[in-house]
C-alpha cells in the first residue's frame, strides 16, 4: 500500500517530468500548470497543491537538472582511477550534453527567475563545489576560481554554438568535444 507521502512524491515527479517535456517542446512559454496537470491526468487546480505558480514549477525543474549534473560531477570527482584532467573534461562534457540534448532546460538552469532570483544559483552550488574541487586538484588554489569561471563561460558558449549548428561546416569545422579538449589541455598545462 502506498502512503500519502509516497503518492505525493510520485505525483510531484510526474508533474516535473511533464513540465520538462513541455519545456523541451517549446521553452518556458509552453509550460503552464494547467497543461502540466492535463498531461498527468490531474484536475485543473491539482498542480497548485504541489507548486505555487509556474515559476515555482520552473525552479523545481531547473533544480532537478542541477541535482542530476551534481551527481555526475560528484561521481567523476570521487573516482580515484580517473586523472584530474579527465575528470574536468567529463564534467564539462556533461554540461555540454545538457545544452545539446535539452537547450531550453540548459538556458533555464542559468536563469534568474523573478520570484526567487537566487534559487537556481543555490541549486547549482553542489555541482559548482565539486567542479572547483576537480580544478583544485588540477591547477591549485590560486587559479581554480578564475579558471572555473573561464571554463563555465566557455562551455555555455560552446553549447550554444553547437545547438545553433555553428560549429560544423567550413566556418569553424570543429566539435564541442574538440573545443572542450582544447580548453582542458590549456588549463592542465597552465602554470600552477
Amino acid at each position: 500500500m502506498t502512503s500519502r507521502a509516497e503518492s505525493a512524491a510520485a505525483t510531484r515527479r510526474a508533474l516535473l517530468d511533464a513540465a520538462g517535456e513541455l519545456l523541451d517542446l517549446g521553452g518556458p512559454e509552453a509550460v503552464t500548470l494547467r497543461e502540466v496537470g492535463g498531461r498527468v491526468g490531474m484536475t485543473r487546480g491539482a498542480p497548485y497543491r504541489h507548486f505555487a505558480d509556474k515559476e515555482a514549477l520552473l525552479i523545481a525543474v531547473g533544480t532537478q537538472a542541477w541535482e542530476r549534473l551534481a551527481d555526475t560531477v560528484r561521481t567523476l570527482r570521487s573516482d580515484p582511477a580517473i586523472p584530474p584532467a579527465d575528470k574536468l573534461r567529463g564534467a564539462l562534457i556533461a554540461l555540454v550534453d545538457v545544452g545539446r540534448r535539452r537547450p531550453h532546460l540548459f538556458r533555464l538552469m542559468f536563469t534568474d527567475l523573478p520570484s526567487d532570483p537566487t534559487a537556481l544559483y543555490r541549486a547549482a552550488q553542489p555541482s559548482h563545489d565539486d567542479f572547483v574541487a576537480i580544478l583544485l586538484d588540477l591547477v591549485g588554489e590560486r587559479n581554480a576560481q578564475r579558471y572555473g569561471a573561464l571554463l563555465i563561460a566557455s562551455v555555455t558558449g560552446i553549447a550554444g554554438m553547437e545547438v545553433a549548428d555553428h560549429l560544423k561546416g567550413e566556418k569553424w569545422n570543429t566539435s564541442a568535444e574538440e573545443l572542450v579538449d582544447t580548453l582542458v589541455t590549456l588549463i592542465a598545462n597552465a602554470e600552477r
